[in-house]
């Protein structure tokens, strides 16, 4: 056997990278709580950062402490996550789609 069973070994990160990551978290964790206990912003505004903090937030757990990269497994990971997240979209749009046309139609 010309193969060595570590050819695909994943290197893992370093401290430096795991507080990066750690920093990243409870810096977005604390911009959306911050902004609903200081309650000054709008219903629409508040909903919108914590949507985008939330992905931001799902991007620097699969890089900084699952280290999903392009790099890993030949980027097959990568292509999982994305089918995966795509799969996840549709059933949530769907769902709400669905749920509003119920709503409009049923509701007077």
């Amino acid at each position: 056997m010309s193969h060595s069973a570590n050819e695909h070994v994943v290197p893992h990160s370093s401290v430096k990278s795991y507080m990066i990551g750690f920093i990243l978290s409870i810096i977005l964790t604390g911009i959306p709580f911050w902004m609903v206990m200081d309650g000054g912003a709008s219903h629409s505004t508040l909903l919108g950062v914590v949507v985008v903090c939330a992905v931001i937030q799902v991007i620097v757990h699969l890089i900084y402490f699952l280290h999903l990269d392009t790099k890993t497994e030949g980027g097959w990971n990568l292509v999982a996550i994305v089918f995966a997240a795509i799969i996840i979209l549709i059933v949530v749009v769907g769902s709400l789609w669905i749920m509003w046309n119920l709503n409009y139609n049923m509701m007077s």
